[in-house]
């Protein structure tokens, strides 16, 4: 197992973690009311998905 063989200064430890961001959700609109909705998931407004009715609202 790899163990370092000195501590890590704290520059260095905060610099490698200000790369640790968090990424936007994405999301899409909706063919139907162009609300937005995650991807390949039932928009939650009007309920549809594929063109189609699957969720009641």
């Amino acid at each position: 197992m790899a163990v370092p063989k000195r501590k890590m200064s704290r520059s260095n430890t905060r610099s490698r973690r200000a790369n640790w961001k968090v990424a936007a959700v994405a999301t899409v609109a909706c063919p139907q009311c162009k609300s937005p909705k995650l991807p390949h998931a039932a928009c939650g407004v009007c309920g549809t998905y594929n063109g189609r009715q699957v969720l009641e609202v």
